[in-house]
């Protein structure tokens, strides 16, 4: 359903045989502190968590070791280690891909530069701040496609590389008095193309009880392969 790029990221090879309801132990003492504790439940598959080898011992688990899912829950409670709220991971499948990469998006939906930062701006001032935040799209990003209604830029998502892998992490907004429209989706679907044309998976992210941003992945094309969870650093 997902591309080995999901999947080999999320899921390592020895870990592929592990049953849905158990959790596996990676030690990874490169793992930075802000993601000294990482929690990945996959949808119909296992729960993967990666540890730094100074939270391991602290926590008390084993690289390699496999134990149930709310056994490693209540472990990391145990230690005292708080984990911030997690959010639902949404990638395009296989076939969605194609179609993205096949579709053309008309003329009010293109790539943004620096040319733009006017229109940007004017975008930032319009838009309720908390939902910037959220969203956190920004015009020096690695990858910004805007939709514009009447010459005012109405949606914008960007994207910027997921640390050294090759998935594309996206936000997006649209401006209150154009939603209900299909912008967000329509902008989405390309920034995605312009990030598969690159060699980049887009990585949709969003907090698990933020119905709108779940609706737009998924009328987007993006399909749920499970929930992440870091430590709160």
């Amino acid at each position: 359903m997902f591309t080995a790029v999901v999947t080999d990221h999320w899921l390592p090879a020895r870990a592929a045989h592990v049953p849905e309801e158990e959790a596996f132990v990676v030690v990874d003492p490169d793992l930075p502190a802000n993601r000294a504790v990482s929690v990945v439940r996959m949808e119909g598959g296992p729960t993967i968590v990666a540890v730094s080898a100074g939270q391991a011992e602290r926590i008390g688990l084993d690289d390699g070791e496999t134990i149930p899912a709310v056994e490693a829950t209540t472990r990391i409670a145990a230690a005292g280690v708080a984990l911030n709220d997690p959010d639902h991971l949404f990638y395009l499948p296989v076939e969605e891909q194609e179609a993205v990469a096949a579709e053309g998006h008309g003329i009010h939906t293109r790539r943004l530069t620096a040319d733009d930062a006017p229109a940007f701006a004017d975008m930032v001032a319009a838009a309720p701040a908390h939902e910037l935040d959220e969203a956190f799209v920004e015009l020096d990003h690695w990858l910004v496609v805007g939709t514009f209604v009447d010459a005012r830029l109405a949606a914008v998502g960007s994207m910027y590389p997921w640390g050294a892998t090759h998935l594309a992490d996206l936000g997006v907004i649209t401006l209150p008095e154009f939603r209900g429209r299909g912008l967000a989706r329509v902008t989405v679907r390309a920034l995605s193309a312009e990030a598969l044309a690159r060699g980049y998976e887009p990585q949709y992210r969003c907090q698990l009880d933020n119905a709108p941003s779940i609706a737009l992945a998924i009328a987007a094309g993006f399909r749920r392969f499970g929930e992440w969870t870091v430590i709160d650093s």
